[in-house]
């Protein structure tokens, strides 16, 4: 089973190898400010819809081939990547790339949420929020080297290949789960059960939250990092180093943390702190004050992704946790889809991305709060 955190990390590297060249890589074929902040936003919107089928068919056939069938669609969809000549061309590229990128995660986190139930170990997640981590150092850093280079359709390329090569080792190294599938229509009872349980809405409401703010830095970084005339391996690297600060919390001793907390405390306190390392951008006028907003925002995402993930599969039997981790990941893409197309909005009016995104945090604090006094 320890190959599907090999998984992980090949499903997020292909979003966060794309976080410091989407935006340029769109302005470089003609579109404005507002276009690339839709293009950014345009996987995660089209991921929605991906994630609400792929949730559905992990319940009905199984994680297995929801997931092998997810990264062979998501591998041929990135050779059409280079064929773009045009922001329009690249905004239909990104909407099917989202929707069949969708279908996968929620496969591989509903078969970690049945492994880490049967097993009873609370460090499952936290694993996984460390192979995440290892995606979000490896492929800032890649993607901005590459696009240093002027190489930037070669990260489609190598995304593709290394998909497809996944995709042929899951047949043998991922093992199906050992649950009875639900082979139930989608009915509103069941969406009922889903929208009526505690646990899967605090969950998604900080899924919407965390990546609202990744969404804010996936568009706005690289024009920031650009502003003061650094260059696109600075934001790789930047956007490296939460990942690394998140991952050396996953993976060492302080790991206890999530066996210690409850998860709500770990998120309220996590959404807490990267409104800071939100605030930190905005002020930021050179590299080291950069430093520190992403070390920041690394520690509040290390609380997050783990504690989150646990909500959601403390509160979901088998029959139900492949289409609760469905929503749960579609409010998860929409998050990403505001962070990246209104701060492309408030980039073009007013210049404050950073700032609008701390109030907008403030506000689904506010929300959490109350869901959990009910």
């Amino acid at each position: 089973m320890r190959f599907l955190y090999v998984v992980v990390v090949i499903a997020f590297i292909d979003t966060f190898i794309q976080l410091p060249i989407m935006t340029p890589y769109a302005i470089s074929l003609g579109a404005s400010e507002t276009l690339a902040g839709i293009i950014v936003a345009m996987y995660s919107l089209s991921n929605v819809l991906g994630n609400i089928i792929g949730g559905y068919w992990v319940d009905r056939i199984g994680r297995k081939p929801i997931i092998i069938i997810g990264m062979v669609l998501v591998s041929f969809t990135l050779c059409f990547y280079p064929l773009a000549v045009t922001g329009e061309q690249l905004l239909w590229i990104r909407f099917v790339h989202g929707l069949f990128g969708g279908v996968l995660v929620p496969a591989a986190f509903a078969l970690i949420g049945d492994w880490a139930k049967d097993t009873g170990n609370k460090k499952v997640m936290a694993f996984a929020g460390g192979s995440i981590g290892i995606a979000a150092i490896v492929g800032p850093a890649l993607g901005g080297a590459l696009a240093a280079a002027g190489q930037i359709i070669y990260v489609f390329i190598l995304v593709a290949i290394v998909f497809l090569i996944t995709a042929v080792l899951s047949i043998r190294f991922v093992k199906s789960s050992v649950h009875v599938q639900d082979d139930k229509p989608l009915d509103r009872y069941t969406l009922q059960a889903i929208l009526t349980n505690r646990g899967v809405l605090k969950a998604s409401t900080v899924a919407f939250t965390l990546m609202l703010s990744n969404g804010t830095l996936a568009f706005a970084l690289p024009i920031l990092v650009d502003q003061l005339q650094l260059t696109t391996v600075v934001t790789g690297l930047l956007l490296s180093l939460f990942g690394i600060t998140a991952l050396f919390i996953f993976m060492t001793r302080l790991n206890i943390v999530f066996v210690r907390l409850n998860p709500f405390t770990l998120v309220f306190a996590g959404l807490s702190i990267i409104a800071i390392s939100m605030g930190i951008l905005h002020f930021a006028f050179n590299l080291w004050m950069l430093i520190v907003a992403m070390i920041v925002y690394g520690i509040g995402f290390a609380f997050i992704f783990p504690s989150m993930n646990q909500m959601i599969t403390n509160s979901t039997d088998e029959t139900l946790r492949g289409k609760a981790y469905g929503f749960f990941y579609s409010c998860f893409s929409l998050g990403v889809v505001a962070g990246s197309s209104v701060s492309g909005i408030v980039q073009q009016s007013w210049g404050i991305p950073f700032i609008f995104c701390v109030g907008l945090i403030i506000i689904n604090l506010i929300i959490l709060g109350q869901l959990n006094k009910k």
